[in-house]
């Protein structure tokens, strides 16, 4: 028999009318974060960042392919990864099918990584993508809008990201699934070791282009992705809801290898 509180239709049709009443409070709260994080100061983007694409050397500008508005996943895949991240690739997964029609609304989805193009590339195939993914290995791109960190910020725990200063060799919190068993078994997932792994971040950036000029507009990262995280919305919707004990997601590709 299950040990959850079980009632009749009635007693839920009450309860799931104050829940809604929560909803509908949590909703109006999101429009309303949504005209803050649009009325955020632009800032121009004046370095002259280089991009490795399919289609050749791309400037920042190149990137936007025709929308005025450009949102890039930096995608954690570092030079010495032998496979993406898999908790980007689970959130990637779900890009191929709403990047048509961003690009359809002015807007254009990008995903960038510090890993060469070959090695991009070769990945994207091997998971049946096609969204544009470009390398950010020519520039400081990454290292820029804090997303890739040095051995040196590591060690000396000068490492800004999601807004604030992390202590030395910081790791992600246990009640996210984090902590340092679960970073360890990530990296190896990756084919490096944790504390390389750990130097790249993920995050979503926002640019526009406006009469020729670029500039960024905003920048999550950490929990602020999780709107980017389809399945999750998903099981919030179940009954068991996340249920989470530590890392349980593979590569798509990955679920049921031995």
């Amino acid at each position: 028999m299950t040990a959850h509180i079980t009632g009749t239709r009635a007693e839920w049709l009450e309860a799931r009318l104050r829940l809604l009443e929560a909803e509908k409070e949590l909703t109006r709260r999101g429009d309303e974060l949504a005209r803050q994080r649009q009325a955020l100061p632009w800032v121009r983007v004046e370095k002259p960042y280089r991009f490795d694409t399919e289609h050749g050397t791309a400037t920042l500008t190149d990137l936007f392919r025709g929308p005025s508005q450009l949102l890039v996943y930096h995608f954690m895949f570092g030079p010495n990864y032998t496979a993406g991240c898999p908790s980007c690739s689970m959130i990637a997964d779900g890009f191929n099918g709403f990047a048509v029609h961003l690009a359809q609304h002015d807007a254009m989805l990008m995903a960038v990584s510090r890993a060469p193009l070959e090695t991009l590339l070769a990945y994207r195939r091997r998971m049946g993508w096609q969204f544009p993914w470009a390398s950010s290995a020519p520039s400081d791109f990454n290292a820029d809008f804090n997303v890739w960190f040095s051995e040196q910020q590591q060690r000396d725990g000068g490492i800004d990201y999601n807004y604030r200063r992390e202590a030395t060799f910081a790791w992600r919190p246990e009640a996210a699934g984090g902590g340092e068993q679960a970073e360890s078994k990530v990296a190896a997932m990756c084919g490096t070791d944790t504390a390389t792994f750990h130097r790249d971040r993920p995050g979503l950036s926002a640019f526009v282009l406006r009469d020729g000029a670029v500039y960024h507009t905003y920048s999550t990262y950490a929990r602020g992705l999780d709107s980017l995280w389809g399945a999750y919305q998903w099981l919030d919707c179940a009954p068991l809801g996340r249920n989470e004990q530590g890392i349980w997601w593979r590569r798509h590709d990955e679920y049921g290898a031995a």
